[in-house]
């Protein structure tokens, strides 16, 4: 498998405590996609080191899945998307049941490699929907939009001066739409909040990250909205406050990261895996397995903030999160791209 080029020990050991902790949430059926009876093979193909936010949730899964007995898991890292179609073939070619990756730069390619080996269950993040025409690749994305909305709510609360830095990687939608979440949710405690939005045109490059969360800083943001690695080094560094994205950074930043907005993969890979072994994987959407009431995204222990959060605040967190649960709140999905305001 490919090596990562970004090395962070701190982010390494976090990683693999996460994927120790990890459980998988259901029992899954007998049978196989392929073959009835066997433990399925599974791939990842990532573009980005499996330390990266986004995909360290499918690989915690994904490992996970495999100390409970239920799959066999190898996985490539830092796949460039021109080699992206090749790796694919080379997994099929080995009798994978199940690939899983990201397919965002490569989506045409993908399908069409999809589309050769129709044996093969392929489960990947895009920004499109399923095709019917490839009956064998599910999609599916982050739709951690209501965790991001409960992010937002402790964010305006603890913005003193109600200017809040947003660094992204790119405006597609799964980013977009926890950008505005997380902005609506913000407002609920300050309405005339204002947003500086950038993106730095990549997944996986801290130094740039955190050159823009700087340049936030230095425009008036007291808090920052860490969608990317590098923006928390920025924020701790200045002494200022930080939102996580995906993952909790708490451990790595205790006087900066306030909250998180966790994705938990595990509900979207366990469906996954069951219909493989049962034989119904078929093309799908599986987007609405990373909702909070599915059990796919949640706002991560405060830790240090313990009694540093405004009551007004956690109160309204509760309240939010309870309806979200229930299906009597529903917070808007805006894959618009999101502009300083």
């Amino acid at each position: 498998m490919f090596k990562s080029s970004f090395q962070t020990p701190s982010r390494r050991s976090f990683l693999k405590s996460s994927i120790a902790g990890a459980a998988v949430a259901v029992a899954l059926p007998a049978g196989a996609f392929a073959q009835d009876g066997k433990v399925l093979k599974v791939a990842g193909i990532y573009t980005v080191p499996v330390e990266q936010q986004w995909v360290s949730r499918i690989h915690i899964a994904a490992t996970a899945a495999q100390e409970a007995g239920d799959i066999e898991y190898t996985y490539s890292e830092n796949t460039a998307n021109t080699d992206y179609p090749r790796v694919m073939r080379e997994y099929a070619e080995q009798g994978y049941d199940l690939i899983v990756g990201e397919i965002f730069g490569v989506e045409a390619e993908a399908r069409e490699v999809a589309a050769d080996y129709p044996d093969v269950a392929f489960l990947m993040g895009s920004s499109f929907k399923e095709d019917p025409a490839v009956p064998n690749l599910s999609v599916f994305d982050n739709y951690i939009q209501d965790a991001s909305y409960l992010s937002g709510i402790i964010a305006g609360a603890m913005s003193e001066n109600g200017k809040i830095g947003m660094v992204g990687g790119f405006p597609i939608p799964e980013v977009n739409r926890l950008m505005h979440a997380f902005m609506a949710g913000a407002k609920e405690m300050k309405p005339d909040m204002e947003f500086q939005v950038s993106f730095i045109g990549s997944w996986f490059d801290p130094p740039k990250a955190k050159e823009t969360a700087y340049a936030m800083i230095e425009n008036g943001a007291d808090l920052l909205y860490a969608e990317r690695f590098g923006v928390s080094d920025a924020a701790a560094e200045k002494g200022i406050l930080a939102i996580g994205n995906v993952i909790d950074t708490q451990p790595d930043y205790p006087e900066t990261v306030v909250a998180s907005a966790i994705w938990h993969f595990e509900p979207t890979l366990n469906a996954a895996i069951a219909k493989v072994k049962d034989g119904t994987f078929t093309a799908e959407d599986y987007g609405i397995y990373s909702f909070m009431k599915e059990g796919g995204c949640s706002l991560a222990p405060y830790g240090t903030f313990e009694g540093k959060i405004p009551q007004e605040a956690l109160d309204l967190v509760a309240e939010r999160e309870a309806a979200i649960k229930s299906g009597e709140y529903v917070v808007e999905i805006n894959d618009e791209e999101p502009k300083s305001s």
